[in-house]
């Protein structure tokens, strides 16, 4: 049984910018096509298709401004999409040889010394690890090449 659960960003944030909603930097999305690979929704954590629309966003996943927040672009699928549900099974946007896997304490702020390159066949184990530090709330991945927010992973 996993310890470990992977979460897409909340539902209602993507029916939010659905609706037209504007992102964190109050803007509104910008829409565009995927010309393919490399366009990942953070909320049914799959790659948006060559041909399928987009929303192109400044996301922050946290619940209020504070200098940790970290606020950076993000892709959604430009219709509604359903939210990842295979919570325990690495998602299938976590692709690249390896990310950025950082603990947050209860606070919300970076746990420093907890964020390191991993593998991504590792990224489950080393979650897992982080996890098991009472200072540790969740866990982000993110791009190892450009600190893009992909997904968070909690406690089971």
């Amino acid at each position: 049984m996993s310890t470990i659960r992977f979460h897409a960003m909340p539902t209602e944030e993507a029916e939010e910018l659905w609706r037209g909603g504007a992102d964190a930097y109050r803007n509104k999305p910008e829409t565009m096509v995927s010309d393919g690979p490399g366009h990942p929704c953070r909320h049914c954590l799959q790659n948006i298709d060559e041909g399928e629309g987009l929303l192109v966003l400044a996301y922050r996943p946290f619940p209020s401004l504070q200098p940790y927040a970290e606020t950076g672009p993000i892709f959604l699928h430009a219709k509604p999409c359903p939210r990842y549900a295979c919570e325990e099974a690495r998602p299938p946007i976590l692709s690249s040889p390896d990310y950025i896997v950082r603990g947050y304490g209860f606070n919300d702020r970076i746990v420093y010394g907890s964020g390191a390159v991993t593998p991504t066949d590792a990224i489950a184990e080393r979650a897992a690890s982080l996890l098991e530090r009472d200072e540790i709330a969740y866990v982000h991945v993110r791009s190892a090449r450009n600190n893009c927010y992909q997904c968070r992973i909690d406690r089971a």
